[in-house]
């Protein structure tokens, strides 16, 4: 293999789904600022906002998921037309 063209800050770090906080371990390039205990050995951390563990289309689980607001900024914009279409 040819030397030099890899990263060098390929290494395991640690991937948590802040929905369910299940955390798995892979290699990564990604850079972040937190670290996250796993099985005694402290491992970069990198937070997800969904998974494989928490996505509905893995889990067969329909669920809403609103970590950034989503819901309610659609509802602010869109809410008096929704209501008015009731009427």
């Amino acid at each position: 293999m040819r030397q030099g063209i890899h990263p060098k800050e390929y290494r395991v770090v640690a991937f948590k789904d802040m929905s369910n906080g299940h955390t798995f371990l892979t290699k990564s390039t990604v850079t972040t600022k937190e670290m996250e205990t796993v099985d005694g050995v402290e491992y970069p951390l990198y937070k997800l906002e969904i998974s494989n563990t928490s996505h509905p289309f893995y889990t067969g689980k329909v669920k809403l998921v609103d970590t950034a607001g989503r819901v309610d900024k659609f509802m602010s914009r869109y809410g008096k037309h929704m209501e008015n279409r009731k009427k």
